[in-house]
């Protein structure tokens, strides 16, 4: 079994959700981990927040970001036990962040400890 990692893509980082729509997809993203728990494939995870976070560039150069004007952002991620990445495809198609017109999951298979593979 290997490992991957799901990453959440963000099309607009200038729209903001009501809390009652981001109690909603709180609440379908729990339920869409749960079911991938259940089967004994989940690792852990966590989302983003974009408050006080920092980009450092070449020369150690440091700057405030990501910024919401961006066309993209990284909402968060999790990790995910599979027996392909055709499988991980298919944990990823379930999420609720693909309801968001251009957001995107991203599928990598996150390298072992002794070597990558």
């Amino acid at each position: 079994m290997e490992e991957f990692m799901l990453i959440f893509r963000h099309q607009d980082g200038n729209k903001v959700a009501s809390p009652e729509q981001i109690q909603i997809w709180m609440k379908q993203t729990m339920d869409w981990i749960g079911g991938i728990a259940a089967q004994n494939k989940f690792i852990g995870g966590n989302g983003l927040i974009f408050d006080d976070a920092k980009v450092v560039g070449y020369n150690n150069v440091v700057t405030n970001g990501p910024f919401g004007d961006i066309k993209e952002t990284i909402g968060g991620y999790i990790m995910v036990k599979a027996d392909s990445a055709e499988e991980a495809v298919e944990f990823a198609k379930g999420s609720p962040v693909l309801q968001g017109d251009g957001n995107t999951v991203e599928v990598r298979k996150i390298a072992k400890r002794d070597g990558i593979h």
